[in-house]
């Protein structure tokens, strides 16, 4: 059994421990679905049968196939690299989820991480820090990135997070239409600049 707590009513309760990812069902009508994932739950809507679950080595070879169509310039092998180096060395630091749906397909990930650095228009430390999140374009608008989004937030927030942060490119107008509707609001707009040595 584990101690799970939903989101929407802050009460802890046990749920048994065979209830760890969310399963949302209905394809055309909306249910509630509740997310069992490690020691907390979240509520959702959902139009669509989605399940969200912490990433594993099973999934390596879907996540980093993912991760090359949302950053082309690393190769599949790279990926795979950095996946078992980051995120699934347990470090305590990392986190991702992987949304399946109903045929088992992997659609989409949101990958986290704590920043103990600063972290631009944050005040507190360590911050959740939405490292990437993507979702198939087949399978996008059907609200898989903000259940992606909150399991991150749930993650977070049991490790006694208070602040959730992100970036995007400038010139990404999309990702930033993206973070707005999940609830992400602009802070600072940043150019960076190197010089060699």
């Amino acid at each position: 059994m584990l101690r799970v707590r939903p989101a929407a009513s802050r009460q802890w309760r046990t749920l048994p421990a065979s209830q760890n990812r969310l399963l949302c069902e209905g394809a055309k009508v909306r249910k509630t679905c509740v997310a069992f994932i490690g020691n907390f739950a979240t509520k959702e809507n959902h139009t669509m049968e989605s399940i969200i679950e912490i990433g594993t080595i099973k999934d390596v070879e879907s996540w980093a196939e993912l991760r090359v169509a949302l950053w082309p310039h690393h190769s599949l092998e790279d990926h795979r690299a950095e996946l078992s180096r980051a995120f699934l060395s347990e470090s305590g630091e990392a986190v991702a989820f992987i949304a399946r749906n109903a045929a088992n397909d992997a659609v989409g990930f949101a990958e986290a991480t704590l920043r103990h650095d600063y972290v631009n228009g944050c005040s507190s430390s360590p911050v959740l820090f939405l490292e990437g999140i993507y979702i198939r374009p087949v399978d996008r608008r059907k609200g898989i990135a903000r259940l992606l989004c909150n399991a991150v937030a749930d993650w977070g927030k049991s490790l006694g997070c208070v602040e959730f942060g992100s970036d995007a490119p400038l010139e990404n107008s999309a990702s930033h239409a993206l973070h707005t509707a999940l609830g992400f609001e602009e802070t600072q707009r940043v150019v960076f600049f190197r010089k060699p040595l």
